[in-house]
C-alpha cells in the first residue's frame, strides 16, 4: 500500500517544529543558570525571550507570505540554517546586550519560518481530516518542550549554559536541514481535490484578509490566548525552583506540560472536526483560564504535576485550532500569509507574558501578580471567541467547513 505523501509532510511539520521551537522556548530552562553564571537580571534575560515573539511574530507574516510564493522547502532550509546559527552565536555573547540581540532578534525571526508556513502546506494536502494533521504538526512544539528542556537542563549541569547552547544550535542544523529537502508542495491531482472541496469559499487576497472583522476578531483572541500562557509557561520551571522543588524535576515539569499539550493538541483536533473549531477553542481557552489561577494554591511537586497535565492539555488544545478557522474564513490561496499574520498577532502576546512575569518578579520577588493578570487575559481571549460568527465571503457563497466524507488528496 502506497504512504499517502502529506503524513510525510506531517511527520516532517513535527520534526522541524519540535526542534525549532524547542530549541527557542529552552530559554526557560537557562533562565536562573544564566543569571547565576553572568550575574544578569531575570527580566534582563526575559527580554530576549520578549525579543524573540517579536521577532517571530515579524517572521511568520514573512515567512508565510515567502512560503507562497517560493515554497515551503526553501523557507523552512533557510530558517534552520538561520537559527542554528543564532544559537551558537548567542552561546558566545559576552554581554546581557549582545545576548539579547542574537539570541532573540536571530532565533526569533527564524523560529517564525517553521510553524506557520508548514501549517499552510499541510492544510494544502488534506481535505479529509485535516484538523487532525494540523493538529499533529502542532504537537511538534509540545513535543519539543518535552524533549528541549531535561536535555538543555542534562548539558547544563554537565557542562555549563554555553555548551548546552551550543549543542542545541548544532542539533537544529542536524536536524532541520535534512528534513527541509522532503518537503513538497501537492501534485496538481491533490491541489485539484482541494480546489473542489473549497469551491464554495472565497479566494482573498491579503489585503482583503486583514481588513475583514473576521480576521480582528480571531487576531486578537489568539493575543490574548497567547499574552494569558506565555508567561505562566516561560517562568514555570523556576517558579517551580522557587517553591523548593529540585533542579531537574522542575525541568520535568515543563517537558509534563508540553506533553498534556501533545495530547491536547491532537485531542481537540479531533474533537473540532465534530463540533466545530469555535466550540472546542471556547472550552480549551475557558479551560486555561481556569488552569493559571490556579498556580496561586499550588506548592508541591505532585501539584505542579498535576496542573502541568490540565494547564498544558488547555493550551495545547486551542493552538491548531486558529489555523482551521482561518482557512475556513479566509480560503485557501493566501493561507500562509494570513495564518502568518494571525500567528503576528499571537507572538506579540507570547512576547509580553515572560517579560512582564520577570519585571514583576524582580519589582515584588514573587509570580503571584503574573498569575492573577494571566487568567484575567484568558478570560478575556474567551468572550472575544463568543463573538465569532459563521464563516462567510463578503458578496459570495457561505463557507462550509470539510464536510465529513471529504477524502484525503491522493498522492
Amino acid at each position: 500500500m502506497k504512504l499517502f505523501y502529506g503524513w510525510v509532510i506531517v511527520g516532517v511539520g513535527i520534526a522541524v517544529t519540535c526542534v525549532g521551537f524547542g530549541a527557542m522556548m529552552s530559554l526557560s530552562v537557562f533562565l536562573q543558570p544564566m543569571a547565576e553564571a553572568m550575574g544578569w537580571s531575570r527580566s534582563g534575560i526575559a527580554m530576549a525571550a520578549m525579543l524573540n515573539f517579536l521577532c517571530m511574530g515579524l517572521g511568520s507574516f514573512l515567512w508565510g507570505a515567502l512560503s507562497d510564493r517560493f515554497g515551503t522547502r526553501t523557507v523552512v532550509l533557510c530558517g534552520g540554517i538561520l537559527l542554528g546559527l543564532g544559537m551558537v552565536l548567542a552561546s558566545r555573547a559576552g554581554t546581557l546586550l549582545e545576548f539579547q540581540l542574537l539570541f532573540g532578534a536571530i532565533v526569533g525571526v527564524a523560529a517564525g519560518c517553521f510553524y506557520a508556513p508548514m501549517t499552510a502546506t499541510t492544510m494544502k494536502w488534506f481535505t479529509r481530516n485535516r484538523s487532525l494533521a494540523v493538529a499533529l504538526v502542532s504537537a511538534g512544539l509540545s513535543v519539543g518542550s518535552v524533549a528541549m528542556a531535561p536535555l538543555a537542563r542534562w548539558l547544563i549541569s554537565s557542562y555549563d549554559w554555553r555548551t548546552a547552547m551550543l549543542v542545541i544550535g548544532d542539533l537544529v542544523w542536524i536536524v532541520v536541514i535534512p528534513a527541509a529537502f522532503l518537503v513538497r508542495e501537492p501534485p496538481r491531482a491533490a491541489a485539484g481535490a482541494v480546489a473542489v472541496a473549497t469551491a464554495g469559499g472565497p479566494e482573498l487576497t491579503i489585503g482583503q484578509v486583514v481588513r475583514t472583522p473576521q480576521f480582528a476578531a480571531i487576531a486578537l483572541t489568539h493575543f490574548a490566548c497567547c499574552a494569558a500562557h506565555s508567561g505562566p509557561i516561560f517562568h514555570m520551571v523556576t517558579h517551580a525552583l522557587d517553591q523548593g522543588v529540585p533542579a531537574m524535576a522542575a525541568a520535568t515539569v515543563l517537558s509534563v506540560a508540553g506533553l498534556a499539550s501533545l495530547s491536547g493538541k491532537i485531542g481537540c483536533g479531533i474533537f473540532a472536526d465534530r463540533v466545530g473549531a469555535k466550540r472546542a477553542l471556547v472550552a480549551g481557552l475557558a479551560l486555561q483560564a481556569l488552569a493559571i489561577s490556579l498556580y496561586l494554591f499550588t506548592s508541591t511537586l505532585a501539584g505542579f504535576y498535576a496542573l502541568a497535565l490540565v494547564f498544558g492539555f488547555a493550551y495545547g488544545g486551542v493552538m491548531p485550532l486558529y489555523a482551521i478557522l482561518v482557512r475556513e474564513y479566509f480560503g485557501e490561496r493566501v493561507i500562509g500569509a494570513a495564518f502568518g499574520a494571525v500567528s503576528t498577532a499571537a507572538t506579540l502576546g507570547m512576547a509580553l507574558g515572560p517579560w512582564i512575569g520577570g519585571a514583576l518578579y524582580d519589582a515584588i520577588g514573587s509570580y503571584a501578580w503574573m498569575f492573577i493578570g494571566s487568567s484575567a487575559i484568558g478570560l478575556g481571549a474567551v468572550a472575544i471567541a463568543f463573538t465569532f460568527r459563521p464563516p462567510h465571503s463578503h458578496g459570495g457563497p457561505e463557507m462550509a467547513p470539510n464536510p465529513p466524507h471529504a477524502r484525503s488528496a491522493p498522492a
